[in-house]
């Protein structure tokens, strides 16, 4: 059979199928097409990660004085009828109504991922000096409390692909709770590593979920708990704090990351330890530790600003507004306390959700919590939930639509 034969056959079986699929379009015009919230691939994003989830409060266990766990159910009134997956160390951002002010903060899941396929999550909450939604949250939250939270966020997270088999986690304080879901995961066999917890307390009596994490040992030989008490000894803890001796201490032999989660006084003293462990960057990994406070303690912040006020002028959309803000409040906080809902979750300066245009004025970013990327530099945008006003300013933010 000639080439050009060959050539006039396959132009007409090209012809023939571009007529066939041209009737089955005209023969499915009436066929209605299925809507988007339809498709596999959108229900499971749904399940994973809605976007918002309505939770209520359904049992308040209290640890001592001031740290309260708080057990959420999915509120089926408010449409949520199934809590999101998540990952072991990941957080929510819960928004809460304190007088006027709408504010958001990250709290890490306390329950183990397991616990949320029986529509479940724990928040365990400390009480912060000058806290405003872990006040609230004490002082108010009862049964039946009803809460907005976001889906599961974080990378605060066991990634065989990135992190050591082994993990050696540093805990001070709250900071424990993203360690107590792993323990879990881990026993529960949904995360296929090994921990050993430096867990740093002032006293015997301040240590949480120490019951739970003796349960938890007894399950299962890849978890391993210490516990450092600063101001007492005991038998069964080291005294002092946690130091690169204490760390090596503990480590495996072979290769291990670090995990590290506390408040922002225990990062200052703890990464100082860990850089003389000589430890490749991408086995140290840090959990967001949220707030920010006292940047005056800073080498780099300018003294003279201490105790000062400055009128902070907030844009939004075709509004303007005129509030007061202390020096040592981010510009977040002085919004939130004057009732302007800006948008926040990570609040530790690197999501980049409150990201805002700094449109007159001087600021103070700390260095360690600036994770701003080069264009917000050129072009003049600012996180507000780690910037500190040293002038008047002019902000604009861009809530997000209703």
């Amino acid at each position: 059979m000639s080439k050009k034969i060959i050539k006039g056959l396959s132009k007409w079986a090209l012809v023939k199928d571009f007529t066939a699929r041209i009737g089955k379009v005209n023969a499915a015009a009436d066929t209605k097409v299925p809507e988007l919230d339809s498709y596999p691939q959108n229900v499971l994003k749904e399940r994973l990660h809605p976007d918002v989830q309505h939770l209520t409060v359904v049992e308040i266990i209290p640890h001592g004085k001031d740290v309260k766990t708080f057990v959420f159910a999915p509120d089926k009134e408010e449409g949520t009828e199934r809590l999101g997956y998540f990952s072991a160390g990941q957080y929510i951002v819960i928004s809460v109504k304190v007088g006027e002010a709408t504010i958001t903060r990250p709290y890490s899941l306390s329950s183990s991922p397991k616990e949320s396929l029986e529509n479940k999550y724990s928040l365990t909450i400390k009480r912060v000096g000058g806290g405003l939604c872990s006040e609230y949250a004490l002082d108010n939250w009862t049964i039946g409390t009803k809460v907005l939270a976001s889906s599961a966020m974080g990378t605060f997270t066991y990634e065989p692909l990135r992190d050591a088999k082994h993990i050696v986690g540093i805990a001070g304080g709250s900071g424990i709770t993203p360690f107590f879901s792993l323990a879990k995961a881990i026993a529960d066999g949904d995360e296929d590593c090994s921990l050993t917890l430096l867990y740093g307390s002032r006293t015997k009596s301040d240590i949480l979920f120490y019951d739970e994490f003796v349960e938890i040992m007894k399950k299962t030989d890849k978890f391993k708990l210490i516990n450092v008490l600063s101001n007492e000894e005991a038998d069964d803890c080291e005294k002092g704090f946690v130091t690169a001796e204490l760390i090596a201490k503990y480590a495996p032999s072979g290769e291990y990351s670090i995990f590290v989660c506390g408040p922002q006084a225990m990062y200052d003293f703890v990464d100082k330890e860990i850089a003389k462990l000589g430890l490749r960057r991408k086995f140290i990994r840090h959990e967001l530790f949220g707030e920010y406070h006292n940047p005056e303690k800073n080498a780099d912040y300018p003294q003279e600003f201490v105790g000062k006020t400055f009128k902070i002028t907030v844009k939004t959309r075709d509004e303007e507004r005129v509030i007061e803000a202390s020096a040592n409040d981010t510009l977040l906080r002085a919004m939130e306390k004057n009732g302007i809902a800006a948008p926040a979750d990570c609040r530790s300066g690197v999501c980049g959700f409150c990201h805002s245009k700094l449109l007159a004025g001087d600021v103070y970013v700390p260095k360690t919590v600036d994770g701003r990327r080069l264009a917000d530099f050129e072009y003049g945008y600012v996180h507000p939930c780690v910037t500190f006003p040293i002038s008047d300013v002019k902000i604009e933010v861009f809530p997000l639509l209703k």
